[in-house]
């Protein structure tokens, strides 16, 4: 459980800085110019994430994933690598097209980028963390152990960062009511598990904080608009 509870602190610091980081790297990348140093670095976010989705999704060596498990994940996982090179496309070629904001092209690049990219690169976030807690469901520890200030740290990374890409990918319809089903699962069914699934209590601390972060965005906004689109980004 201890080896579990580092690897999901590196899952959640991991996913924060590939997500978060991007937007501020905006430079120009000197070999390839038309290229901007996010785009390189944003090549890298599907090598690590989805290995560290994979290390979390096999638990531990005791409880190798079933053959419909691993169709499951691979599914997921592609949602999520599709999902994510479109938008690292996509958005890429848009920063060339300024000036075109009424062009055909101009459109379709920021559809993919905007509309279909994030939400299936989203779809592939919110199926691989409800496998990551089914499979935790059917494999619990065998002994209860205290919870580490690992897993409650990463919760907190995990939910402020699960929150704010969501807000910023204007995916709500997709990420708001999966966070609020996953913490009503976690208190209803699997409040008296918590201490032999580190993985449940990792995802319910982080969608508890993120509910939170959406319930107090929309009341100070009247909705769930994008950072950029109040002025924030």
């Amino acid at each position: 459980m201890k080896r579990l509870s580092i690897l999901i602190l590196v899952f959640s610091i991991s996913f924060a800085v590939f997500f978060m980081v991007p937007p501020f790297l905006n430079r120009q990348f000197g070999p390839y110019p038309l290229m901007k140093i996010a785009d390189v670095f944003d090549l890298f976010t599907p090598f690590v994430l989805i290995l560290l989705y994979w290390l979390l999704f096999r638990l531990d060596g005791k409880s190798a994933p079933s053959l419909s498990e691993n169709l499951v994940f691979l599914i997921f996982a592609v949602f999520w690598v599709a999902g994510q090179g479109m938008h690292l496309t996509a958005n890429s070629i848009g920063h060339l097209l300024k000036g075109m904001e009424n062009s055909a092209v101009f459109n379709l690049t920021d559809f993919y980028d905007e509309v279909l990219g994030h939400y299936l690169w989203h779809f592939g976030v919110v199926g691989l963390s409800a496998l990551l807690v089914y499979r935790q469901w059917r494999n619990p520890f065998t002994e209860a152990r205290a919870v580490t200030w690992a897993v409650i740290l990463a919760g907190v990374i995990y939910g402020f960062t699960y929150f704010a890409i969501i807000i910023e990918g204007a995916t709500t319809p997709l990420g708001v009511p999966f966070s609020v089903l996953m913490v009503l699962f976690g208190l209803i069914w699997g409040r008296k598990k918590l201490k032999i699934q580190p993985l449940l209590f990792f995802f319910l601390i982080a969608y508890f904080l993120a509910v939170v972060l959406f319930l107090g965005w929309g009341i100070y906004w009247h909705g769930l608009p994008e950072f950029s689109k109040v002025g924030i980004i």
